[in-house]
């Protein structure tokens, strides 16, 4: 049985790099990452079973395979992963927006962190937002305007044609939106009632900012919101490379990568 050794990952990194394997392989074995990261087969099945509690994998015999690419962990479980790179990339979301901005910020847990943030710069900005949380969060910081729809109490947001419509009426400076993955095509999302939101946001932005943290990277899900020459910038915690790092270059799309 494999022994940890003084340089093998730290759990973080450890969950990172299943799900890393897993955007590009539907399945992994517990005896394989164990070697990998020089820990036990007990350490990685514990990973497994944690990544799975949080709706990320879906627990095999002996291993792990992929979520299907059309669900995805409801908020309440979304916002215990990765809390502290995403806790970054809204930080450094927010500190992108100018006072006087008119904002649209979609509901998703990266999206929640910026509306904290803005919240704790308290700058007079305007924001349109479909997101419940993000409404009481900077309600008292900022002029909401909280978009009509279908409540969704999984993903603490309303969604529905009355929320495109709505959004429609309006003109953005910026567009803050997040995406359960990222690949060389463009965002994508495993909620189509969350997808329509996100597109109407950034038709009606002149900047449109994707949030989205490095294990977001590669991972293709049921339906693409845009191709990747909608987006202008692209918040995250770690500088994509490959295949992912041509296409946003290629899409002109600025890469702002969030400090510790």
């Amino acid at each position: 049985m494999p022994r940890r050794t003084s340089g093998a990952p730290s759990k973080a990194e450890r969950h990172r790099s299943i799900l890393a394997a897993l955007a590009t392989d539907p399945t992994v074995r517990i005896s394989a990452l164990a070697l990998q990261f020089g820990v036990s087969a007990e350490t990685v099945r514990r990973d497994i079973e944690e990544l799975t509690s949080q709706g990320a994998v879906r627990r095999t015999y002996g291993g792990a395979s992929v979520v299907h690419a059309g669900l995805q962990p409801e908020l309440s479980s979304r916002e215990t992963m990765a809390v502290a790179e995403r806790a970054r990339i809204g930080a450094a979301a927010a500190a992108l927006l100018a006072p006087g901005a008119v904002v649209m910020l979609d509901a998703g847990s990266t999206t929640g962190h910026a509306a904290r943030a803005l919240a704790a710069r308290g700058i007079a900005v305007t924001v349109l937002t479909n997101s419940l949380r993000a409404a009481q969060d900077l309600a008292d910081h900022a002029r909401v305007i909280l978009c009509p729809g279908d409540v969704s109490a999984a993903e603490q947001g309303v969604y529905g044609p009355e929320t495109g419509a709505f959004l429609a009426r309006f003109n953005a400076d910026v567009a803050l939106v997040g995406a359960t993955g990222l690949t060389a095509e463009g965002p994508c999302d495993a909620n189509s009632r969350a997808a329509w939101v996100k597109r109407a946001m950034l038709a009606r932005a002149t900047r449109r900012i994707l949030l989205a943290d490095s294990e977001k990277f590669g991972r293709e899900v049921l339906e693409r919101i845009c191709p990747m020459a909608e987006l202008t910038d692209l918040v995250t915690d770690r500088a994509p490379d490959g295949a992912l790092a041509r296409a946003l270059a290629e899409a002109g799309v600025a890469v702002t990568v969030a400090g510790r």
